[in-house]
């Protein structure tokens, strides 16, 4: 029997809600009063005045339209292209035997200590030479290669409690190594793809680093956002619009696949046709 929750932690998580929502909350504001108003702060009440100059000047100044769709592409066939491929990579890891598996594994485990920046300059040269310059792929190889160190590690612990029987039933079946796959493995491995979904999306949505440097025409949100900088003027309020635009989705993609990672964590189990 679950026991009653002590008062003081409701206490507790609230403050921290409340310390967590005030800078989205001042970020809110900003974004809708003028620049004037909120030089001594966003929080003060005099001249309480709200515009959406911001946002029109930001909409019409800068492509916001063209840095959402670029950014919404690459990191969907990013995040897609790991939830798919991870499971398989983990599946083979674990469950087959080939030659030189266990190196494999330890050589793709290794390159989660591998910082991004030591790729950067190699990568730029083989992109230039390859003329992958300013080309979405330029990104979303690194985006889905480098997601394998830990994406891999990840799933395959996973599947070390992944009930064996299943396994052994989809065999007597008849089912082969790609049905086992498809039918048992997939569908009761829900849990662990929609965390490295969800953990693939943020960061390819997030990503400054390689877009900045392998993308000149279509640049995603991040990129945006540092230009909204002014060099000279701080532009609060053009900052908070941007800041606004490039958050809202991973949130709400956020909250999609809490429901699904919840719900794929109950097993099922899988059957052949």
């Amino acid at each position: 029997m679950i026991g009653r929750v002590p008062s003081w932690t409701v206490w507790v998580v609230g403050v921290i809600a409340v310390i967590w929502i005030i800078p989205i909350l001042g970020i809110v504001v900003t974004s809708v009063r003028p620049p004037q108003d909120v030089t001594l702060g966003w929080w003060r009440p005099e001249n309480l005045r709200f515009t959406l100059d911001a946002w029109q000047r930001v909409w019409d100044e800068y492509p916001l339209a063209d840095a959402f769709w670029t950014t919404l592409i690459v990191t969907s066939i990013a995040t897609v292209a790991t939830m798919l491929l991870t499971p398989a990579a983990a599946y083979a890891f674990h469950f087959l035997n080939f030659p030189f598996r266990r190196l494999i594994l330890i050589i793709i485990i290794n390159a989660f200590v591998l910082p991004v920046q030591v790729v950067v300059i190699p990568l730029f040269q083989l992109w230039r030479d390859t003329g992958l310059i300013d080309n979405i792929l330029a990104v979303l190889i690194p985006y889905v290669g480098l997601s394998f160190a830990w994406s891999i590690f990840l799933v395959k612990n996973f599947m070390e409690d992944f009930p064996k029987e299943l396994i052994e039933a989809a065999r007597i079946d008849g089912c082969g190594p790609i049905a086992t796959f498809w039918f048992v493995v997939l569908p009761n491995s829900l849990s662990a793809i929609f965390a490295v979904g969800i953990l693939q999306f943020l960061w390819c949505w997030n990503s400054l680093l390689l877009p900045m440097l392998y993308l000149r025409t279509n640049i995603p949100l991040p990129v945006l956002l540092t230009r909204v900088s002014g060099t000279y003027d701080l532009n609060w309020d053009l900052r908070s619009v941007a800041a606004i635009v490039t958050t809202i989705v991973p949130l709400v993609v956020f909250l999609v696949f809490q429901r699904q990672f919840a719900s794929g964590s109950q097993t099922r189990a899988g059957a052949k046709d």
